[in-house]
């Protein structure tokens, strides 16, 4: 214990950057390894298994995500109400639980192994809000949000790089792949969070800053979102949209590979999300210098859109047989990602210093998250059922991209108008008018 107390008290009497620096390496750490145990069966194909018809591994999938969007629904509540204490032994248990899921899947015979991964999926949707409960309400939060949204490009990637070799080196069967890919995290896992247990709670500097981030209780939620209504409803529908996008992307890369022509093995699955990794690092760790923040909140509206600026522009490049494959790969899904982060780390986290507000960015998150997940079942659920079985991967994954980032777009639009005449209708309200 004198040992913890030290590095904490070390920690809380440096600089505010370097120990932002700190938190930001163990946020990353810790949720990168989260990924061991939620993405490497992707790599997999379970070539010749079907259930009823379909695919095996759309199954696992499907299952994976009800899970995943169960926890995220439920999250709504337990986020929001989240506490500063034993959060650390809650992030372990969890993913020992859905790592126990992966033990399952590997004994069990091959249908029950679809439930295993419903409770796979369950714990670690409640990880990224306990994480990010270390980090939110500070002066640096953009900066350790950015890193902790970078894991999501890097870590997918990087995870199923791992996967896939632990399948062809090792020779490891497909069901015993995640368990395996899992255990040789794990350590990364435990020292990981041992260190973000230590990152000190946030300064007075920063409440000033921020504002105070209190637990909310379900009066104070329904407060929030009546506040904020036709911005928030907005917003969960361009998440949805956004999270099915990268769902598809994420679950099925391979797929998409073979549909450009080009056999995905680990070094290309690392090399095309590493660039979309220091790419966006570089870019929202920037947002820390806009101390502003109304005019910071208003560039993440302007970044959203520029991310599906990239994703539709390099797609119709491709289409009219200008850009290659590999490019077309990178900055789709640096467009995606471009839009994808702001809301996990720095939209939500602007919002509440803007209005200061009395509540979390746990509640805002979980609350697009739970319904960018319905978004995802939906839309694999429609490439299943919905007779576009003679439409490729690919195809469906393009024509999805266009649609969506269209009405995307003109919801973010309509979101930066509600929001900027909040803020003006709220300026006028502080702003003492003169006596006649």
């Amino acid at each position: 214990m004198i040992r913890i107390n030290w590095l904490q008290r070390r920690l809380a009497q440096s600089n505010a950057l370097p120990m932002s620096l700190f938190g930001a390496l163990a946020a990353f750490l810790v949720y990168s390894s989260m990924y061991a145990f939620r993405k490497p069966f992707a790599v997999a194909t379970f070539e010749g298994m079907s259930l009823l018809g379909l695919d095996y591994k759309v199954w696992l999938i499907l299952a994976q995500t009800l899970g995943y969007m169960a926890s995220k629904f439920y999250g709504i509540k337990a986020i929001s109400e989240l506490s500063d204490t034993r959060r650390a032994s809650l992030i372990l248990g969890l993913i020992s639980l859905s790592w126990l899921a992966l033990l399952g899947f590997a004994l069990l015979p091959a249908p029950l192994g679809i439930a295993c991964f419903v409770v796979n999926g369950f714990p670690l949707g409640l990880i990224w809000g306990i994480v990010f409960h270390y980090l939110e309400g500070r002066r640096f939060t953009e900066l350790m949000g950015s890193v902790l949204a970078a894991s999501f490009v890097f870590s997918s990637g990087f995870v199923k790089s791992v996967g896939q070799f632990v399948l062809t080196r090792w020779d490891v069967s497909e069901q015993w792949m995640p368990f395996v890919t899992g255990l040789l995290f794990f350590p990364l896992l435990a020292l990981s969070i041992f260190l973000l247990n230590h990152l000190p709670p946030p300064s007075e500097e920063d409440r000033q800053l921020r504002a105070p981030r209190p637990p909310m209780s379900q009066a104070a939620r329904r407060a929030f979102f009546g506040a904020f209504r036709p911005g928030l409803v907005a917003l969960v529908l361009v998440y949805m949209m956004l999270t099915a996008l990268r769902d598809l992307r994420d679950n099925f890369v391979v797929e998409i590979w073979q549909g450009l022509n080009i056999e995905a093995d680990p070094a290309l699955l690392t090399q095309t999300e590493t660039p979309i990794a220091v790419l966006l690092l570089a870019m929202m760790a920037l947002m820390v210098l806009v101390r502003g923040n109304r005019r910071a909140f208003l560039l993440n509206h302007a970044i959203i859109l520029g991310g599906f600026a990239v994703s539709v522009g390099a797609t119709l490049a491709m289409l009219a047989g200008v850009l290659g494959a590999v490019p077309w790969m990178i900055l789709v899904g640096a467009g995606v990602y471009m839009a994808y982060i702001p809301f996990n780390t720095l939209l939500f986290e602007r919002l509440i210093a803007t209005f200061r507000y009395a509540g979390n960015v746990g509640f805002l998150m979980y609350l697009v998250d739970s319904f960018g997940y319905l978004g995802s079942v939906s839309l694999l659920l429609l490439r299943q059922f919905g007779n576009l079985d003679h439409i490729s991967w690919l195809d469906f994954y393009v024509r999805a991209l266009l649609l969506f980032l269209g009405i995307a777009s003109v919801l973010m639009l309509l979101s930066l108008v509600y929001f900027r005449a909040k803020m003006r209708a709220d300026h006028r309200a502080t702003v003492p008018q003169p006596s006649t």
